[in-house]
């Protein structure tokens, strides 16, 4: 069993307390992927085309900047990655973090937070910033329970 690490992006604190009962069941590391600019509330009203959010993700290609960059990505073989799901994918700071890292031939276990959409195209989307990694599309763990996530993680 090699070294984990938990990487999560988190807006507005649901996917944090996730990626942490997930990092303490895994025995993992934690590392938090924070945007250089914070998201406001208002940059998260999805109902808002003009929101930063909404503009982010209509262009695929945007990538918003990290404010850090420490993750030391090589000491890990394998990545559970978190963040919650936007417009049925991956928010494009997880593109950010994983084009920042050299993921080469490391697993990487994908969760989400959702208010109800699934994983949508979310591997397809990633699997480009990290070409040589196995990018695994893992679980939406919603209202889980310690248990529920101990269980998950014995899975991986």
């Amino acid at each position: 069993m090699g070294r984990k690490l938990v990487a999560y992006f988190s807006a507005s604190g649901t996917t944090r307390k996730i990626a942490e009962m997930i990092a303490q069941a895994a025995e993992a590391g934690l590392y938090e992927i924070m945007p250089k600019q914070p998201y406001t509330k208002d940059d998260l009203n999805w109902m808002d085309k003009k929101s930063r959010t909404s503009v982010e993700m209509s262009d695929k290609k945007f990538r918003p900047e990290i404010f850090n960059t420490d993750v030391q990505a090589e000491k890990y073989d394998e990545i559970i990655l978190g963040f919650p799901i936007w417009w049925y994918v991956a928010p494009t700071i997880i593109n950010t973090f994983l084009e920042k890292y050299d993921f080469s031939g490391k697993k990487i276990v994908l969760f989400a937070t959702s208010g109800g959409s699934g994983f949508g195209n979310t591997v397809s989307e990633l699997k480009p910033s990290a070409p040589d990694a196995n990018i695994v599309e893992g679980k939406i763990l919603n209202n889980v329970t310690t248990q529920d996530v101990e269980n998950w993680v014995k899975s991986l």
